[in-house]
């Protein structure tokens, strides 16, 4: 209740909004109060110059007033780390149930003076700090755990910094239009369904598990037997091995098909079809209960595959 009670009030002092292109940190964005420390030091500088009133301390007034004026130009600092950068948001890839997305944004400093210990925070509590060098663009990538299927959103973020002796905190908020999509997180094992022969199309080469025909980049949900673990070895990055048969199958992954307790698990066992498939080189279809997609074969086709099993059955979930 307390928690709601905050966020309500947060949302009607600040005001934050969903945004699309680019962010100019101005003045009006920029909030900035003391910390503990600040007010630990504000408490001593009050008690330092009672002394100096009470006992007529002319030094001690040199020093009361240095410290204060350190802390005004302390203030000073920290809204300057903020002020006038230029933010906008990046693509951020499709990634399985399970995995970390990466949402990457683009800060520009126009300014002579980098930007030094600037921090990034969602609702949850996922924190990153980074600094952006003068007069360049820095891509960050903020990391965002992927806990179910469907469309993540980025959220609000609060990008804050302490800079630079961490008497007062500035911070502005930022709320992005952008999301990422989330697969299911495929099974480690599921048969393939049986093919159907095309009509009329006879029998062509495909990958299968006969003969070894060479190696390709490896893609996210590949299964891990498959990776060329010696190339790895060789510093060559993953490969996966491809192995060539001769077959004359047409894959239907037909959601009836997946025997499963519920839903979740037909489309588990289903995106674990798709990698299998394309990692195979077969050409395969996909059949959901709210329609169906023609055989094809190759990254467009798989990746057209997995949106459809992670859209499934949410309405309110569709790409903007």
């Amino acid at each position: 209740m307390l928690a709601a009670l905050k966020q309500r009030f947060r949302t009607w002092l600040f005001r934050p909004r969903i945004e699309g292109g680019t962010i100019v940190l101005t003045q009006r964005r920029i909030f900035i109060l003391p910390t503990r420390q600040g007010l630990a030091l504000a408490f001593v500088l009050v008690l330092m110059l009672l002394g100096d009133i009470n006992y007529n301390l002319s030094l001690g007034y040199v020093l009361t007033f240095l410290l204060a004026m350190m802390a005004v130009i302390s203030m000073l600092h920290a809204f300057r780390n903020l002020a006038h950068l230029e933010i906008r948001a990046g693509h951020a890839d499709a990634v399985f149930n399970g995995e970390t997305a990466q949402f990457v944004l683009h800060f520009h400093n126009r300014g002579k003076l980098p930007r030094y210990q600037l921090c990034l925070r969602d609702g949850d509590g996922n924190t990153i700090s980074f600094d952006v060098p003068a007069q360049q663009d820095s891509k960050v990538a903020f990391p965002v755990p992927a806990m179910q299927r469907g469309w993540l959103a980025l959220g609000n973020l609060t990008l804050y910094t302490e800079f630079p002796l961490g008497l007062f905190h500035a911070w502005s908020y930022l709320h992005f239009d952008t999301r990422c999509l989330v697969y299911p997180k495929p099974l480690a094992e599921a048969p393939l369904p049986p093919g159907d022969a095309p009509d009329g199309a006879g029998k062509r080469s495909i990958a299968g598990d006969d003969d070894f025909s060479g190696l390709r980049n490896y893609v996210a949900g590949d299964a891990l037997p498959r990776i060329a673990w010696k190339a790895f070895a060789r510093g060559q990055g993953l490969q996966v091995k491809q192995f060539s048969a001769q077959a004359d199958e047409e894959l239907w992954l037909d959601f009836s098909d997946a025997h499963d307790r519920n839903d979740e698990d037909k489309l588990a066992r289903m995106a674990r079809w798709v990698l299998d498939a394309e990692a195979l080189g077969l050409r395969y279809a996909l059949r959901l209960p709210d329609g169906e997609l023609p055989p094809g074969n190759g990254m467009t086709q798989r990746d057209e595959c997995l949106r459809r099993i992670a859209l499934f059955n949410l309405p309110q979930q569709t790409p903007a």
